[in-house]
């Protein structure tokens, strides 16, 4: 790739905010550039997040996602050219400036997205360039695609935020148009090799919060061992703007954000299976 696209830094902002950024390159040279490792697209940086892991967190939002989640608040992060081009090196560059704080505070780096695996080359480069500074590293990922992670991959991460989407196969395909078996297969694999988890399930009212649904990702999710933390994230409309500023249509207009004691009570399912599930 020519310096000529060099781009010096991630966009600054919230997650929330539309990014969409229509480059000239091809949905294939996107591709190819990625999985080189050295480049790759990103939606937004942020700094000082609380809820992205333990303590205070850089977090880097990538995009590309093979999921087509129907309650998706970033759908701008579908696509690897919606992304701003940066450098992996040029990354580090800025998070050595908050090293000393991260370690001082217990906090760290969290790469979300999107999938952050559709990029697996350059998400890899920056994490280990992280633990080479002794920050404490973690990727928040659906796990669809954690066979691109080698052995040698999941031992350089900290933490695994998993997004389970639903137990339910069924659930789980109209939600996210994917099978949930690579998922649940993922998993088992960091269950196997110790690695910690956070599990992310989100709470969609007429979607997700079946009580056979909730108490089946609950007993999956007591059943490895390796899971530290439950978070039950209740579904809001923070993202419908972007779906109709991008054209796209949203089939959750009409979705309520679940009550406070609908939220306490799937929480009390996983609690009820001996998870720790926050309130």
């Amino acid at each position: 790739m020519s310096t000529e696209h060099k781009i010096e830094r991630p966009l600054k902002g919230s997650r929330f905010e539309l990014r969409a950024l229509d480059s000239n390159m091809d949905d294939a040279d996107a591709e190819r550039l990625a999985q080189e490792g050295r480049w790759g697209f990103l939606h937004s940086e942020e700094t000082g997040s609380a809820v992205d892991g333990p303590g205070m967190r850089v977090v880097f939002w990538t995009t590309g996602c093979e999921f087509r989640c129907t309650y998706c608040h970033n759908p701008d992060t579908w696509k690897l050219k919606h992304g701003q081009v940066v450098c992996a090196d040029d990354i580090l560059d800025e998070l050595k400036k908050y090293k000393d704080y991260l370690r001082f505070s217990g906090g760290g780096l969290t790469i979300s997205g999107g999938e952050p695996l559709v990029q697996a080359p350059f998400v890899m480069n920056i994490i280990r360039g992280a633990r080479e500074m002794g920050i404490h590293t973690c990727l928040d990922t659906n796990g669809y695609l954690g066979d691109r992670l080698s052995d040698a991959d999941l031992s350089q991460i900290d933490l695994f935020l998993l997004d389970l989407k639903s137990w339910d196969p069924e659930t789980h395909l109209k939600v996210t148009a994917k099978q949930v078996e690579p998922v649940l297969n993922f998993a088992r694999r960091l269950a196997a090799r110790g690695r910690p988890m956070w599990v992310r399930f989100v709470l969609v009212p007429g979607h997700t919060d079946a009580p056979d649904n909730i108490k089946g990702v609950a007993a999956f999710a007591a059943s490895l061992g390796n899971v530290e933390r439950v978070d039950v994230l209740p579904f809001h409309q923070l993202g419908r703007f972007k779906w109709e500023q991008l054209g796209m249509k949203y089939e959750l207009t009409d979705t309520p954000t679940p009550k406070p004691e609908e939220t306490e009570a799937a929480k009390a399912i996983f609690r009820a299976y001996g998870l720790n599930c926050p309130s």
